[in-house]
């Protein structure tokens, strides 16, 4: 926590086992912290040079800590002006690269990614490198390794993002990434943090767009092959946000917030992912598989939930659900 800030751990401990004390030497802090008296007495005066500690006057030398909201706005304060004028200078930098940069050549606006390392971190970069929004196709299969984000795909860079509520995100998922298990609730965490989710059947390509500044493209045969391709300002772009347009506005919305009227208070959270699992056309064998349930047990849901809201199909169920606002 303490490294956030420039604190090395060795005097971020120094530092918290001297806040108790009125005063502390250098051996007594020294017994507290676990460390040698010559290691303690470099933290201390590490930490008088940055203003958490002071030294008191008299023999044997006495040290007590700074209070620490005011240290701590102290550093703060020093590492916000540090990383704005890391910010200045990077704009600099930025204005240089897009003066200095050759004009691209016919052939130049696509660029070629191979590995499925280098692809990851391409996907994770151009989401990186946007201002209002990203758009996104979410399809599987994923270049990341499975299982390390807690599902078979990789989260969106989105959580920070979102948190500070700086850069807007649409995701279109494949009916496929949906009905994967685990993925849902994932996706609904994207949802919750203000993600606006639709879900589409058999998207055609893997798809992240930038503003409509950069994307990056991966079919499912580009994925075999680990190939993905990211594409710079063209009417190949403009092409790219395009499909994305169409393709959202024929998706199905999964966000509650898009519905004409307020959720069901009786739907438990099961019956909300089930109604978003109905209304994008997944197959019982493939809702069993999302839940962990046997296909008796999905079809007996769908039943309750047919009756619930006087439906005599599945198709009706999601139409229903959708015209009450549930999904």
């Amino acid at each position: 926590m303490w490294e956030t800030v420039g604190i090395p751990a060795v005097e971020a401990s120094v530092y918290e086992a001297l806040i108790p004390q009125t005063n502390s030497t250098v051996e007594e802090l020294s017994s507290r912290v676990n460390l040698t008296t010559a290691k303690t007495a470099r933290a201390l005066v590490s930490l008088s040079r940055r203003g958490l500690v002071t030294r008191l006057p008299g023999r044997p030398a006495r040290y007590t800590a700074v209070e620490p909201s005011l240290a701590g706005s102290v550093l703060i304060s020093k590492r916000e002006h540090e990383l704005r004028q890391l910010q200045q200078h990077l704009n600099k930098l930025n204005e240089a690269f897009h003066t200095e940069a050759p004009t691209l050549r016919h052939g130049d606006y696509i660029e070629v990614i191979e590995g499925a390392p280098k692809i990851w971190r391409a996907f994770v970069r151009v989401q990186r490198s946007a201002r209002r929004e990203v758009r996104a196709f979410d399809k599987p299969p994923y270049f990341v390794v499975a299982g390390k984000y807690g599902d078979e795909g990789p989260n969106f860079e989105e959580r920070e993002f979102l948190s500070a509520g700086s850069i807007g995100y649409r995701v279109v998922y494949d009916q496929e990434s949906v009905t994967t298990p685990g993925r849902l609730e994932n996706i609904w965490e994207g949802i919750d943090l203000g993600e606006q989710a639709r879900v589409g059947a058999s998207l055609p390509a893997k798809i992240v767009i930038c503003d409509d500044d950069l994307a990056i493209v991966s079919s499912p045969a580009d994925y075999y092959n680990e190939v993905a391709h990211l594409v710079y300002p063209s009417s190949l772009l403009e092409m790219v946000c395009g499909l994305f347009e169409a393709v959202w506005d024929r998706a199905i919305p999964l966000n509650r917030s898009e519905s004409r009227s307020n959720p069901a208070a009786a739907l438990t959270n099961h019956d909300r992912q089930l109604l978003g699992l109905l209304a994008s056309g997944a197959t019982d064998a493939a809702i069993a598989r999302t839940f962990g349930w046997s296909t008796r047990t999905v079809q007996r849901h769908v039943q309750r939930l047919m009756e619930q809201v006087g439906a005599r199909t599945r198709f009706q169920i999601g139409m229903e659900a959708a015209r009450r606002g549930w999904i």
